[in-house]
């Protein structure tokens, strides 16, 4: 083998690994919020979480994409561990499609997809034109890549080095870390077992070798969710731990079956008689699907192990608690009222948790307590989980037969969860506005860090009465949480008046005074949203109320 011949290699390699990523990415694109959606169906049912699995994989050609979007969700708390390892199991079912699609011999046609691909891709304006051109393109690049990594092998078969590096891999264990190993560089199972599948075409790797770097791959494939898992929350972890376990799982079952019963090979090569790259693609699907089948009725054991290895603390066991619906289980098949009085109930409980976050970062902030970061971050966690699953039940209750109040009731009680999600992200601001301080060495003068105790012990109190006056349906109180509210907005023209004074003085240090005026605009902001809330059902309420004293 020449040095030109391993250029050739290299770069059908890098053609190959390139149309991958160009399809994967517009296969995404094309997608769209379809992608976000489809996942959020994964219910706990698992079968339905697996299909899903699949369906994404399809729709993006690429598992590890499927696992990091996964760990992503289980990191927001959209999906559970339980929904997360049905996701994962689907996925690498979903993954075989690009070994069975390459085993088809469409390099003479691949010029002809190039150039469809770039038609559309150059010549189109429209977006989602230029994604199926992109998909289109890197379909045709996958054909050429593996065209040109075939030419470049050949000569392979003849080079003694080589030879003997393979003859190694004649050992199971051996092969099955290879196929770890080199799946985890190109970190992509699909483009490891194309090149597999290349190899054995030109007669460099036998079948069965190739079955354990099948298998290997499976491990190696873990490798993206591994490192995205890294600035994940423990429960992210755990998804890509789920992932590894799995797949060892499936390597330590598969290669003991191949290998104590070789019929099981001898039956999968008799499906595609002669032809080594089909046989590969379909060991690699037929693998996939065992595994699944075998793992899936172990998928608690499985997400019992992930907690294990990494142990639930006990402030996640509380926050597990508090990310759930406890009003809002079951709403279909009771009065549109009742379900309407359940989803109050819920809010309240959410207004809980923003009034909580909000109080935690003013401590933060005056206190320079960076542990405090980590709790409003955990709460906002909370309230966004609260946020999306209220408003999607809430959403829900629209099959219900709504008319006029309740119907206008919806509509408030909706805007009421956008508002508590909103002063949570300004409890969120007033820590981030700490560290920035801290990290640009800046300072708030005596002064002014007196005026900004006042401005927050008067937006605290006035969000409090509000919340209050929501929860509690104290609606002859809405006049005093007004002058709350108004209290609120004078003090805070003064001590912006104040503040500009100092700034002309030069008795403010400028990076100070810039975060100084933030967070009086966020604990402003969260007064305006919490007497919004107090306002929001008083007349539907007050009018009910008085029909039911008559």
């Amino acid at each position: 083998m020449t040095i030109l011949d391993l250029f050739s290699l290299l770069g059908g390699v890098g053609l190959f690994l390139y149309g991958m990523t160009l399809m994967s990415s517009g296969l995404r694109n094309a997608a769209g919020d379809k992608l976000r959606v489809i996942l959020e169906k994964a219910t706990s049912n698992r079968f339905m979480a697996v299909a899903v699995g699949v369906l994404v994989t399809l729709m993006i050609q690429s598992s590890s994409a499927t696992d990091v979007m996964v760990i992503g969700f289980v990191n927001s708390g959209l999906l559970n561990l339980t929904q997360a390892i049905g996701v994962i199991m689907g996925a690498n079912i979903g993954t075989t499609i690009t070994a069975q699609l390459t085993a088809f011999n469409l390099s003479a046609y691949a010029p002809l997809i190039l150039f469809a691909g770039a038609i559309l891709y150059l010549f189109f304006k429209k977006h989602l034109v230029r994604d199926i051109g992109s998909i289109i393109l890197g379909f045709g690049m996958l054909f050429v890549g593996i065209s040109i990594m075939k030419s470049a092998i050949a000569p392979l078969s003849q080079t003694e080095l080589f030879i003997n590096l393979l003859s190694g891999l004649d050992n199971p264990i051996l092969a099955i870390i290879f196929g770890v190993a080199f799946t985890a560089l190109l970190q992509s199972s699909s483009s490891s077992i194309v090149i597999f599948q290349a190899f054995a075409v030109q007669g460099i790797l036998s079948y069965q070798t190739a079955v354990y770097l099948v298998i290997g791959a499976a491990i190696g494939s873990v490798t993206p969710n591994i490192l995205a898992s890294l600035t994940a929350n423990r429960n992210g972890k755990r998804t890509a731990i789920l992932n590894l376990v799995f797949n060892l799982i499936r390597a330590l079952i598969l290669g003991t079956l191949v290998t104590v019963f070789p019929i099981i090979l001898t039956g999968i090569q008799a499906l595609s008689p002669g032809d080594i790259g089909r046989q590969i693609a379909n060991t690699h699907t037929i693998f996939a699907i065992a595994a699944v089948l075998i793992e899936l009725p172990l998928a608690n054991k499985i997400v019992a192990l992930s907690q294990k290895l990494i142990p639930v603390r006990p402030e996640e066991t509380k926050k597990a608690e508090d990310q759930r619906l406890v009003y809002m289980n079951y709403t279909k098949n009771i009065p549109a009222a009742m379900a309407l009085s359940n989803a109050k109930l819920e809010i309240i409980r959410m207004s809980n948790f923003s009034l909580t976050n909000l109080k935690t970062a003013i401590e933060c902030f005056f206190e320079g307590d960076f542990n405090k970061v980590e709790q409003v971050l955990d709460g906002e966690d909370t309230v966004d989980y609260l946020d999306h699953h209220i408003t999607s039940a809430l959403s829900d209750l629209r099959t219900h037969r709504l008319y006029g109040r309740d119907r206008l009731k919806l509509g408030k009680l909706l805007l009421d969860v956008a508002a508590l999600e909103r002063i949570s992200d300004h409890a969120v601001n007033i820590t981030e506005y700490m560290v920035k301080l801290h990290d640009n060495k800046g300072t708030i003068t005596g002064d002014g860090l007196e005026d900004l105790h006042r401005v927050a012990s008067a937006a605290l109190k006035s969000v409090e009465y509000s919340l209050e006056v929501f929860a509690t349906d104290s609606y002859k109180n809405l006049s005093q949480a007004e002058v709350y509210e108004e209290e609120m907005d004078d003090m805070s023209d003064e001590c912006i008046t104040r503040h500009v004074e100092r700034l002309i003085n030069g008795q403010c240090e400028p990076y100070g005074g810039v975060i100084y005026s933030d967070i009086i605009t966020d604990l402003e902001r969260c007064a305006d949203h919490a007497i919004d809330i107090a306002f929001s059902l008083s007349g539907i309420e007050e009018d009910d109320l008085r029909a039911e004293q008559m």
